[in-house]
């Protein structure tokens, strides 16, 4: 029995007809296809198919072995897959993780950076929170991290950018229909805490908060943006997040900025300098450029 003849019984039952199958999916002539088919059946030792004027269908020993038939054509198509990918080199891998949200931000900076490799990598991207993409970098599970800095054994940061953190409300919420938002009204309302997972946002949110005396109420906590945008329009509740979370707002929660000097959050580049991989040295002399480009694209309004 041959592959030729799986294929030709599939595509018939699959199509119904003999004329389709052989013209628009095996572009051979019908009379050859049905003695093939009859070969088939022959080698088989039982009928599979039953011919009708209207087509073709198939009998119950052909119900059962178009199953077989099909996982034989796929075991065999992944026979020369995987011949195939063992004659080759194996690519270089390049893994980049970002800071859940940050993707939109950076990602079509570094596909540029990487243009000219890209099709010769097993190029990864992954999303986590802060401190996990941080620990996945010094763990070497993943090559370059984009994040917030996060002390890590072994991890060096090049700071890439600096960004206000604003205030995240309810469209409805009082507060909404100022321009900006002084420091002392975040204590008259209902405010949105941080769990330990953003600690480095809430040490900053803290330092700011006591460096004003104001001091907030806290009954929900987020542990990451999606959890605060959630929480924001479920309770009616306020919080302070980075500003790049503005573009994924949906409509009923608005941003404000807040009145006088914002407070800063910085994202990072991590790595480790013991990495050989040949794609990060590439990267990291890209740094520059890739700071400027972010800097532009921010100057013009455009996520990227």
């Amino acid at each position: 029995m041959e592959l030729r003849h799986l294929r030709y019984f599939v595509a018939v039952a699959e199509e119904g007809s003999l004329t389709v199958a052989a013209e628009k999916r095996l572009h051979t002539a019908q009379p050859s296809l049905s003695r093939q088919l009859r070969d088939l059946e022959l080698e088989v030792g039982t009928p599979l198919l039953i011919r009708t004027s209207r087509g073709v269908t198939l009998t119950p020993a052909g119900q059962i072995f178009l199953d077989h038939a099909r996982l034989a054509l796929a075991q065999a198509a992944e026979a020369v897959a995987a011949a195939r990918r063992v004659s080759r080199p194996a690519k270089a891998s390049f893994s980049v993780g970002f800071l859940t949200g940050q993707e939109v931000e950076w990602l079509p900076h570094v596909t540029q950076i990487l243009r000219d490799q890209l099709k010769e990598i097993d190029f990864r991207v992954s999303s986590d929170f802060s401190p996990a993409v941080a620990e996945a970098v010094q763990r070497g599970e993943i090559d370059l991290g984009f994040s917030r800095v996060e002390p890590q054994p072994d991890v060096t940061y090049e700071v890439i950018a600096s960004e206000p953190i604003v205030a995240i409300l309810a469209g409805d919420h009082p507060l909404a229909s100022r321009s900006e938002i002084e420091p002392v009204k975040l204590g008259e309302f209902p405010f949105i805490g941080y769990t330990d997972t953003p600690h480095v946002l809430r040490g900053i949110v803290e330092r700011y908060l006591r460096e004003r005396g104001v001091s907030v109420s806290s009954s929900h906590f987020l542990d990451s943006f999606a959890t605060g945008i959630s929480l924001v329009a479920s309770t009616g509740g306020l919080t302070l997040l980075p500003a790049y979370v503005e573009k994924l707002l949906p409509r009923s929660v608005v941003s404000r900025s807040l009145a006088g000097p914002a407070p800063l959050i910085e994202i990072a580049v991590g790595y480790r300098k013991d990495n050989p991989s040949p794609v990060l040295n590439d990267f990291l002399r890209s740094i520059d450029w890739l700071i400027a480009a972010h800097a532009a694209a921010a100057r013009q309004g455009s996520p990227t």
